[in-house]
C-alpha cells in the first residue's frame, strides 16, 4: 500500500510540473516585429588651404550634412515604405561671403497591398513631399532670393501600381492619377510668377492689383523608378528617376528628375561618395545676370555634380 500510495503521490507531482510547463510555453508573447528600421547620418568636409603658393588660389571649405531616415512595413499581403532625406551644405571661400551648396528636404511614403505573398505587383498609394531649409541666391547677388524654405515645395499624392523585386533592389511604380501641388510661400517669388504660380497684377503705373497666387495645382501621370544595389564590393548604387506629364498644360511635356549617387565604403564610419542630379521641369525659369539686375530667361536642364568624402554612422 505504501509503494502506491508513494508511486500515486509521484505521479501527481510530475503531471502538476509537466501541465504548469505546458502553460508557461503556450503563454509566452510574440516578439516577432514588422517593422524595418533604418538611421544614417553622416558629414562630408573638403578643404584648401595655401601658404606662399607660387601659383596662387583661395582658401577655401566646404560641408555637407545629411541624414536618411528609413520606416518600412511588411506584413503578409501588405508594404508601408515611408523615407525621410534630409541635406544641407555650405561653403566658405576666402575673399567671398559663405553660400549654400545643398538644400533638402524630402519625405516619401508609399503603400501597397497585393492580391498574394507570391506577387510582386501592389495597389500602391504615394505621398511626396520636396522643399527646403533656406534661401537660394544667384551669386554674387544675395539680396533677392530665388528660392526659399516652401517656396518652392512639391506634393505629390496618387495612386497606382508597384513592382517591387526586393532581390534585385529595384522598384518601380506607376500613377495615371496624381495630383501635384506647387507651393510658393514667398509673397515676392509668386508675385514674379516663380515656379509656375499665377504672377501678380500691376496698373500702367507699377501699382499692384492682384498678388500673384501662392499655388499651382496640376492633375497628371507620374512614373517613378528606383534601382538600390551593390554593384561592386563596398560600392552601393543608389539610382532614381522621375518623370511626370500634366494632363490639362501642354500634356507630354515630361518634367524629369533623374539622381545617380555611389557610396563607397572606405571603413565602418569612412565612406567617399559621388552623385549627379537633372532636372528639366518646363515650369522653372532660368535666371542670369545682366548689369547687375538679376532677369529670367527661359527653363533650362538643370545639373548638379557632388563628390564628397565624411563620416557616416549607421543605427
Amino acid at each position: 500500500m505504501r509503494i502506491k500510495a508513494f508511486l500515486a503521490l509521484l505521479f501527481i507531482i510530475i503531471s502538476t510540473k509537466a501541465f504548469s510547463q505546458v502553460i508557461i510555453t503556450t503563454t509566452l508573447p510574440d516578439s516577432i516585429s514588422h517593422w524595418e528600421n533604418s538611421n544614417k547620418v553622416g558629414l562630408d568636409i573638403n578643404q584648401v588651404a595655401f601658404i606662399n603658393w607660387s601659383v596662387g588660389g583661395n582658401n577655401a571649405i566646404s560641408g555637407v550634412i545629411k541624414g536618411e531616415f528609413d520606416r518600412n512595413y511588411t506584413k503578409k499581403n501588405v508594404n508601408w515604405a515611408n523615407e525621410l532625406i534630409l541635406r544641407y551644405g555650405l561653403n566658405s571661400q576666402e575673399g567671398q561671403e559663405v553660400r549654400k551648396t545643398e538644400d533638402k528636404i524630402q519625405l516619401t511614403s508609399t503603400f501597397g497591398y497585393r492580391k498574394d505573398t507570391i506577387s510582386n505587383w501592389y495597389y500602391s498609394a504615394k505621398f511626396n513631399f520636396n522643399t527646403q531649409f533656406a534661401n537660394g541666391y544667384a551669386y554674387p547677388n544675395t539680396d533677392d532670393e530665388i528660392s526659399g524654405p516652401f517656396s518652392p515645395a512639391y506634393i505629390f499624392l496618387g495612386i497606382g501600381s508597384e513592382y517591387k523585386r526586393k532581390d534585385l533592389g529595384l522598384t518601380v511604380y506607376m500613377s495615371p492619377l496624381t495630383n501635384k501641388t506647387t507651393l510658393v510661400l514667398n509673397q515676392t517669388l509668386a508675385n514674379k510668377g516663380a515656379f509656375g504660380v499665377d504672377k501678380a497684377i500691376y496698373d500702367e503705373l507699377g501699382n499692384l492689383i492682384k498678388s500673384g497666387k501662392n499655388s499651382r495645382t496640376e492633375v497628371g501621370t507620374l512614373v517613378t523608378a528606383q534601382l538600390k544595389r551593390q554593384i561592386f564590393k563596398n560600392i552601393m548604387m543608389d539610382q532614381r528617376i522621375s518623370l511626370y506629364s500634366d494632363y490639362i498644360n501642354k500634356f507630354g511635356n515630361i518634367d524629369v528628375d533623374w539622381q545617380l549617387q555611389l557610396d563607397m565604403t572606405v571603413n565602418e564610419y569612412v565612406k567617399a561618395n559621388i552623385g549627379t542630379q537633372l532636372i528639366y521641369d518646363n515650369d522653372i525659369k532660368s535666371t542670369k545676370e545682366v548689369e547687375g539686375e538679376v532677369v529670367t530667361a527661359g527653363p533650362k536642364i538643370q545639373l548638379k555634380q557632388m563628390l564628397g568624402v565624411g563620416l557616416s554612422y549607421t543605427f
